[in-house]
């Protein structure tokens, strides 16, 4: 609280006003007064007072009214309601909207002054509280991206160089690192915030019904096409559109995705019409497009379209730095979802989920913190609160044999722990991946792509 608080009086009796202005001055207030609620929301809107002292029963527009438009104006208003004891239920009613207090008429100076200084007290610990998070963010997040460590600073930093440009960029990672997060960030830190930002997921649709959602067909294009339809790019003109996945696009439609990067214009399938966009397109891959290159499953002609700025997302593993704000983070976030208040966990789940390789990385955290949440009994997570397989030591690093020899590479022995992780959890599931999925804490079709890219021979099990 400072003695430079500003404090507007909304009240139509001028000896009220009047009496309330004299106080507050000598207690060393900036005052303002007006004499009705249309007055009040003026100067309101004019002033921002820290505190507006409000009288519920006025002519025109009532206290109740005027809180209300004030509380659209600004959530975080700041109203003392000032009511005589014929309407307490009226001021009880003016808290359940988002009043701080009420005094009755007649009030003492003493019991006033008291209440606004809680009141002010109250609104500096939430802007202190705002500010704090707000230099965390700056600190510590970037949109819903979370970390501290060095890797995810240069992470920031690349989306901050690109986010106001007009390059197409290529988001490398893991299943599960936050690739989409990453897409959306640059868009919502660019000039194209407000328009469109589109998502295709590139391997869940057969090739065909993939170019027609991408670029629209025209009636009787093919069997069913009974109207024509808008397709993705033209639904993200101005905007951005992303590819999630982008290497599970099959040739022939990356011809003509690379045609569209090109030339910024395409045809409806079965149709003739030339229709112009500007898009912006972002791609992830969780796959080394150089190596389907040289597979010739992927064009190097598209690949060099698409890697104009790259930003590589670094597995949880590497950025272990990360796991107590994003545990803080998911804990928040589902604490509130379900309701319950929950503090922290304690520091021996802490020092498991530090040591854990997580093969699903930050989506298999989240999903753990989710169920630890809804599990929790108390209000912080413990042992007890963990699925048996974090505790075990399968869910650990003691799993990986390591070479002999003082030297070894951290890649090669890191995707070998996974692979084997990853068989044994299947051996246990008799080969259901949805059940391996669960018990690994990753969604199936995160699962999928990883027994993929692990080379893994699913008809062993």
């Amino acid at each position: 609280m400072s003695s430079s608080d500003a404090i507007l009086i909304i009240d139509d009796e001028p000896v009220i006003r009047d009496v309330l202005g004299q106080l507050l001055a000598s207690e060393g207030y900036d005052v303002a007064a007006a004499s009705s609620g249309e007055e009040g929301l003026q100067s309101y809107g004019l002033r921002r007072p820290d505190l507006v002292l409000l009288d519920l029963l006025m002519p025109g527009l009532d206290g109740i009214e005027v809180l209300k438009v004030l509380k659209r104006q600004n959530p975080r208003a700041l109203v003392i309601i000032i009511t005589a004891y014929a309407s307490v239920e009226s001021a009880i009613e003016a808290m359940k909207i988002g009043a701080y207090d009420y005094v009755q008429k007649p009030f003492k100076h003493d019991e006033l002054l008291l209440t606004i200084r809680r009141a002010l007290e109250h609104k500096s610990l939430q802007d202190e509280n705002l500010r704090l998070r707000d230099a965390l963010q700056r600190k510590y997040g970037f949109s819903n991206l979370i970390g501290r460590s060095q890797a995810m600073e240069k992470v920031f930093e690349l989306i901050r160089a690109a986010a106001p440009t007009r390059s197409t960029i290529l988001v490398e990672g893991e299943s599960g690192t936050g690739k989409e997060l990453v897409a959306r960030a640059i868009h919502q830190s660019s000039n194209r915030a407000h328009l469109p930002f589109i998502v295709v997921n590139s391997g869940a649709l057969p090739p065909d019904l993939l170019e027609s959602h991408l670029f629209g067909h025209v009636k009787g294009a093919f069997t069913g096409a009974v109207s024509e339809k808008e397709g993705l790019f033209e639904a993200a003109d101005k905007g951005t559109i992303f590819f999630d996945e982008i290497s599970t696009i099959g040739l022939e439609t990356q011809a003509k995705l690379l045609r569209v990067m090109q030339d910024k214009e395409f045809m409806r399938l079965g149709g003739t019409k030339t229709i112009r966009v500007d898009v912006r397109i972002i791609a992830a891959t969780n796959t080394d497009l150089e190596e389907l290159i040289a597979a010739k499953a992927f064009r190097k002609d598209l690949y060099y379209r698409l890697n104009v700025i790259k930003i590589g997302l670094p597995p949880l593993r590497e950025r272990r730095d990360d796991i107590p704000l994003l545990v803080k983070h998911f804990l928040d976030l589902y604490a509130k979802e379900n309701g319950k208040e929950i503090e922290g966990v304690t520091p021996d789940v802490l020092d498991i989920l530090e040591a854990h390789p997580w093969p699903g990385n930050v989506r298999e955290l989240e999903n753990l913190v989710e169920r630890a949440v809804v599990f929790a009994k108390t209000n912080l997570i413990g042992r007890e609160d963990l699925p048996a397989f974090y505790l075990s030591p399968e869910g650990a690093a003691e799993t990986l044999s390591l070479p002999s020899g003082e030297s070894f590479n951290l890649r090669e022995q890191t995707l070998a722990f996974q692979r084997k992780l990853i068989e044994t959890i299947l051996h246990r599931s008799k080969g259901v991946q949805k059940a391996a999925a669960a018990k690994l804490g990753v969604k199936p079709t995160t699962l999928n792509e990883m027994i993929k890219r692990l080379d893994i021979d699913v008809s062993e099990f």
